[in-house]
C-alpha cells in the first residue's frame, strides 16, 4: 500500500528560485514538481503581486528563500533591508495563514551577537549587531503571529554550486580561483561559524518538510570553522598550495559588526528524530569535486 503524500507537498511555490538555495530547493522537491518564481516575476516587495501569485498557484506551501543580504547595503539602506527581510515575510506569512497553506522562511545566524562562546541554539535569544541581523531577527519575530503552521530555518555562511546574481562568486569559489591565478591570499582566522552547503541544506529542509513538525531550526553542515579553515580545507580538497596566510578583522575595514562566534546547533532536527547534515570538512569536498568545468576557466 503506497503512503498518502504529505498535503504540503502537493502545490508549492519556491520564491527566490534562482539563488543559490532556491536552485537547490527546487531540486530537492524536484518529484512533486514545485513552482519556482524568480524575483523579476514576483517581487515579494509588491504586495499586489504576491497576492496575485497565491490567487493563481494556491500552494499548499510556500517556502520563502529570498533575502536582502548585502550587509554592507543594508547599514546604507536599512528601510530597503526591513522591507524584504521582515515585512515581506510578514506578508507572506499573513497571506499564507488566509488560504490554508503552510509558510517556510530562510534566516541566518546574523541574528546573533556571537558572545556567547559555545554553539547557537534554537530557544537562544536573539541579539542581532547590524542592520541585516536585525532585519532578519524581525522577520522571525513576525511570523509566528499568524499562527502555528510555520518553519523557521536558520543557516550559516550559505554556499553552493550556483553563484549570487547578488555578490557574484561564492567565497569557497573565490578563494579556489585565487589560488588557482597563483594570487596571495589573506583570510581572518578569528570568525567562526557553521558552513552550510546548500545541496544538503536543502535536502535537510524537505526532510523538516515532511515531518511536519513545524517551529524554528537550525539547519548547517556539522561542525564549525573559522573562515581561514575553511579555505584551508578547500585548498586542501583541491590539491592547492597558495601563498595563503591567516589575517585578523580589522575593525576599520568596515562599517558593520559581525558575530565573531556564531555556530549553529541544529538540537531541534534531533528531536525531530531527523539526521544531522554532514560534516563541513564532508561538503567542502563534495563541492570541490563537483565544481563545474567552467568554475576553472
Amino acid at each position: 500500500m503506497v503512503a498518502p503524500m504529505n498535503p504540503m507537498l502537493e502545490r508549492i511555490v519556491i520564491l527566490g528560485a534562482k539563488g543559490q538555495l532556491g536552485a537547490d530547493l527546487l531540486e530537492a522537491f524536484a518529484d512533486v514538481k514545485p513552482i519556482g518564481i524568480e524575483r523579476k516575476f514576483v517581487d515579494v516587495e509588491d504586495a499586489d503581486a504576491v497576492a496575485v501569485m497565491m490567487r493563481t498557484h494556491r500552494p499548499t506551501l510556500v517556502v520563502n528563500a529570498t533575502a536582502y543580504h548585502q550587509v554592507d547595503l543594508c547599514e546604507l539602506h536599512p528601510e530597503r533591508a526591513f522591507a524584504v527581510n521582515a515585512l515581506a515575510v510578514d506578508r507572506l506569512a499573513a497571506l499564507c495563514a488566509l488560504s490554508g497553506s503552510a509558510f517556510l522562511t530562510v534566516s541566518s545566524d546574523y541574528v546573533f551577537d556571537g558572545t556567547l562562546g559555545r554553539a547557537y541554539r534554537e530557544d537562544d535569544m536573539p541579539r542581532p549587531l547590524s542592520v541585516y541581523g536585525a532585519s532578519k531577527a524581525a522577520g522571525e519575530m513576525l511570523v509566528p503571529r499568524h499562527g502555528p503552521r510555520y518553519f523557521i530555518v536558520r543557516t550559516s555562511g550559505l554556499f553552493g554550486h550556483l553563484q549570487s546574481s547578488v555578490k557574484g562568486l561564492t567565497f569557497i569559489e573565490r578563494m579556489l580561483r585565487m589560488a588557482e591565478e597563483g594570487k596571495p591570499i589573506r583570510v581572518v582566522d578569528d570568525i567562526v561559524f557553521s558552513p552550510s552547503y546548500t545541496p544538503h541544506v536543502a535536502r535537510a529542509i524537505r526532510a523538516i518538510v515532511e515531518s511536519e513538525r513545524f517551529g524554528l531550526y537550525h539547519v548547517t553542515n556539522a561542525g564549525s570553522c573559522s573562515w581561514y579553515e575553511f579555505a584551508a580545507e578547500a585548498f586542501a580538497c583541491a590539491g592547492l598550495q597558495p601563498d595563503f596566510q591567516a589575517s585578523k578583522t580589522d575593525p576599520k575595514a568596515g562599517y558593520v559588526r559581525r558575530p565573531a562566534y556564531s555556530p549553529l546547533e541544529g538540537a531541534a532536527m534531533r528531536e525531530a528524530g531527523l539526521p544531522s547534515l554532514p560534516d563541513w570538512r564532508d561538503a567542502v569536498r563534495d563541492y570541490v569535486t563537483h565544481r563545474a568545468p567552467t568554475a576553472r576557466s
